[in-house]
């Protein structure tokens, strides 16, 4: 990681928005992602003891996700659909799958929601990580194509290699080095992960605008 990167990407947030996220132009930003109640309704959807019903899970599946809005137009429909359409062996699998990735073995889980999303050609790094991102907003990261990509480039961060099907190695690694640099900047600009990740996003941006 570039340090001296992200500190200059810092101050220049800080000084278009001295308070961070809670300054006014954030606060509004932040009305249209609703994060709060798309934790609250994870957290309450995915409790542990809600996986004895798959059924029930992947239906709660498909509501985040199409209230998801960092999640893609195009990708919503798509997801619905294929859930729908998925026979009670493969909507057992589906739900078992998140139940560990949020409760149990992660990598285990990860890579059977995967593979139950690569038979309707849907592995998107956001249909795979959006739920947990929600489900645990300080711990997990919400993975989009465009901005991982750029800030691995532009924060020079080592040892990740963007590939667009989901990988456990690559989540992993992503996520430890997000948790790093959301360490080392002030909290204002690190409410939750989708908010520092909104952050960088930002800065990306900026740089674009600058360049």
């Amino acid at each position: 990681m570039n340090l001296a990167k992200l500190k200059k990407a810092e101050a220049a947030f800080l000084k278009r928005n001295s308070q961070g996220f809670l300054s006014e132009e954030m606060q509004e930003i932040g009305k249209k992602h609703r994060v709060p109640q798309m934790v609250a309704l994870s957290q309450d959807c995915f409790k542990k003891s809600r996986f004895s019903k798959p059924r029930a899970i992947t239906d709660d599946m498909v509501r985040v996700v199409s209230t998801a809005s960092m999640v893609s137009m195009f990708e919503k429909p798509k997801f619905r659909d294929f859930v729908n359409a998925l026979p009670e062996a493969e909507i057992k699998l589906l739900a078992c799958g998140l139940k560990n990735f949020l409760h149990g073995n992660q990598q285990k889980g990860f890579d059977e929601i995967v593979d139950t999303l690569l038979r309707g050609k849907l592995a998107k790094w956001s249909l795979v990580t959006i739920i947990p991102n929600y489900f645990r907003p300080d711990d997990e990261v919400f993975v989009k194509l465009t901005t991982a990509k750029g800030v691995i480039e532009q924060f020079e961060l080592e040892g990740l290699q963007y590939h667009p099907r989901p990988t456990w190695e690559f989540y992993e690694e992503y996520r430890k080095q997000i948790l790093d640099m959301r360490s080392r900047v002030d909290d204002s600009l690190s409410p939750n992960n989708a908010a520092f990740c909104g952050f960088l996003m930002m800065s990306l941006k900026q740089v674009l605008n600058t360049s």
